[in-house]
């Protein structure tokens, strides 16, 4: 590997230095890339739909895979039936405090009545006072269900938000059992079949922007100079030996160290064998492809 990137680099700066001296102008060399995407399974289970094939061209969002989700879908079924019956058994306040509230509006009814007839030497004050003793206990009774049925109702809308919680979480793992498009792009290699088994993080398919081509050339040091961000640049593609295609680039990227550099750099020669990568965006016409390759010119 090491001695095939040497080749590489030794015949590239070459042909960036050939070119410099046959046309006297500024000239890159490299190869067309783009962004590639590896989609993987987010679920485990049976792969039930993944008709896709590879050079199928994709849209963003589109549904590309399915994995089997008959599990989640019942379980999410089991809950909210859990819900319903937590609901169902949440006690009804308003009935069982409405004996209690009848009871202390009949008391304090009789109070007042008594009160009456106490100003009018009719009752005792004993009476008076029974009253009142069995207002305090009523009341003491009705505040006293009133909180036991807060805390129950309390204790079932938590257990039926953690359901809900729960109802949440499994409704993400089903979503996540819809493979999407995450780019508009193409697929270029599909690593598994329909009816496979799948788990969380396998490799489904790759695919790839090809709308939008990146030429990672490769100039000299003393090249490096003449350029900068955002530059625009002629990019040509090659497409045999004698047939090019000329297209508008910019450049998006520059290396800050060489990638290939000698342990001891002791010679002009061996000076002028740095070369620095640059990343150039180059719209597609849709015919460069991947691997093809290209150079760009100032």
């Amino acid at each position: 590997m090491k001695l095939y990137q040497a080749i590489f680099f030794t015949s590239l700066v070459g042909l960036i230095m050939s070119c410099n001296k046959e046309e006297d102008v500024f000239k890159a060399a490299g190869v067309f890339e783009t962004t590639e995407v590896i989609v993987s399974s987010e679920a485990n289970g049976k792969i039930l739909d993944f008709s896709i094939m590879e050079g199928d061209e994709l849209a963003k969002g589109s549904l590309v895979c399915q994995v089997d989700s008959t599990q989640l879908v019942l379980q999410i079924k089991q809950m909210k039936a859990s819900i319903n019956a937590l609901e169902a058994s949440k006690p009804n306040m308003r009935a069982q405090i409405a004996a209690t509230e009848k009871e202390i509006e009949k008391q304090e009814y009789e109070k007042e009545r008594v009160e009456k007839l106490l100003a009018g030497d009719v009752a005792t004050q004993k009476q008076l006072d029974d009253i009142n003793a069995m207002l305090t206990v009523l009341r003491a009774r009705l505040n006293s269900q009133k909180s036991s049925l807060s805390t129950s109702i309390r204790a079932i809308n938590a257990q039926i938000m953690t359901k809900k919680v729960q109802i949440e979480q499994l409704q993400d793992q089903l979503n996540k059992c819809r493979i999407l498009a995450p780019i508009d792009g193409v697929v270029l290699v599909k690593y598994a079949e329909q009816g496979e088994m799948t788990g969380i993080g396998k490799p489904l398919f790759k695919m790839a922007d090809v709308d939008q081509m990146i030429l990672r050339a490769y100039v000299t040091a003393d090249q490096l100079a003449s350029l900068q961000l955002g530059q625009d640049v002629k990019v040509y593609g090659e497409f045999g030996e004698e047939e090019q295609r000329s297209y508008s680039g910019k450049i998006t990227w520059i290396a800050s160290k060489s990638e290939f550099t000698p342990k001891t750099i002791q010679t002009q020669d061996d000076r002028a064998n740095l070369v620095y990568a640059v990343k150039v965006a180059v719209p597609n016409d849709g015919y460069l492809k991947i691997g093809m390759y290209g150079g760009f010119t100032l």
